[in-house]
């Protein structure tokens, strides 16, 4: 039996988790920092950075604990050491580095992005919340669409350490998007769960916002369609007419969804691979998994999703990620340092 205690500090999050052989989850906790920068509209480095400091320890502390098992017990630590904001990794990073020195556990270096990949792992696909184990995972080769706050890049993934990157943004992620198009309309942070409730009240074609389709590529491109939105309010304004704003985020969240699902679609085809993963943040957006799954059933496609919690940062990926390395002997020193940004 490999316990594996996970770290991650990559964003605003502090969270910790204990992870049996990859994919049993004995605990995940998650310290969210939402309450601190909502009054910004976004999240303010200098303060995650500040908060995972105070919540470093008590978070691992809570997972140890819910998990029923002692620091000697552990087989391994698994840190993400990037992609992401680096004042936050640098506090999980020490962290785990100090662990491993005073108790001589092995340590081992996780990518956020591969992280969200073996997420699938950790739970069945099924409604928002269920969670089976065993789970019901996809064989390799399979699809990986990996859609966060920071994140929106399409992979192929043959193997663990095998990845070939099919697509990634060139401006703005679809959740970085959200929150900004939240922002604009007045609705607060963070913006995906509010859109995606007061899209439900809304005609997804009332208004024929662009998708980038980009059809030469896998890339996506969201920035076009926040400067549309923009637009788009500024002349209802100017005209004083009144705003439609369920309407409004349920046409932006569908244009989001269209060139999600389609560029899914074409790498299916391109790829020649019946298998997809659906993960990140955004993939706890209930239309997103809808349509996705509506493509996959006309395409004779299996979608996989892991439940919501899951979906979004937490440390039992950056777990399930480390207990593959930890069986392939690939652990670090203690000079481990983390990156920004750090291409999977």
């Amino acid at each position: 039996m490999s316990l594996i205690l996970g770290i991650d500090t990559s964003c605003d999050d502090t969270t910790a988790a204990v992870v049996e052989n990859g994919t049993k989850v004995l605990s995940n906790i998650v310290s969210n920092q939402t309450e601190v920068h909502k009054k910004y509209g976004g999240i303010v480095p200098e303060l995650a950075s500040r908060r995972h400091i105070e919540m470093i320890w008590p978070v691992v502390d809570e997972a140890l604990k819910a998990a029923n098992i002692k620091l000697e017990d552990l087989s391994g630590v698994a840190a993400c050491h990037g992609p992401g904001l680096i004042g936050s990794l640098l506090v999980g990073c020490s962290f785990a580095k100090a662990l491993c020195y005073s108790k001589g556990i092995p340590l081992v270096a996780v990518n956020h992005l591969e992280g969200h990949i073996f997420s699938c792992f950790l739970s069945e696909r099924g409604p928002v919340g269920e969670t089976e184990f065993p789970p019901r995972t996809p064989s390799f080769p399979f699809l990986a669409l990996i859609v966060s706050g920071g994140h929106t890049c399409l992979y192929r993934v043959d193997d663990f350490g095998k990845y070939r990157e099919l697509g990634r943004t060139r401006d703005d992620a679809a959740g970085e998007a959200y929150d900004k198009v939240s922002k604009l309309l007045g609705l607060g942070y963070p913006g995906g769960p509010i859109i995606e409730k007061i899209a439900q009240d809304g005609n997804p074609k009332a208004i024929d916002f662009p998708r980038a389709y980009l059809p030469e590529s896998f890339d996506f491109s969201f920035s076009g369609l926040k400067t549309a939105v923009l637009n788009f309010v500024k002349e209802q304004r100017a005209e004083s007419r009144e705003q439609r704003v369920n309407d409004i985020a349920a046409s932006f969240q569908a244009s989001i969804i269209d060139v999600l699902v389609r560029k899914t679609e074409w790498a299916i085809k391109k790829e020649g691979i019946k298998r997809v993963v659906l993960t990140g943040g955004v993939a706890a957006n209930r239309e997103l998994r809808r349509r996705m799954k509506e493509m996959g059933d006309e395409r004779e496609v299996e979608i996989f999703t892991p439940s919501a919690s899951f979906c979004t940062d937490n440390a039992a990926m950056i777990a399930s990620a480390g207990y593959y390395h930890l069986e392939a002997g690939d652990t670090v020193g203690l000079d481990l340092n983390p990156k920004a940004y750090m291409p999977l």
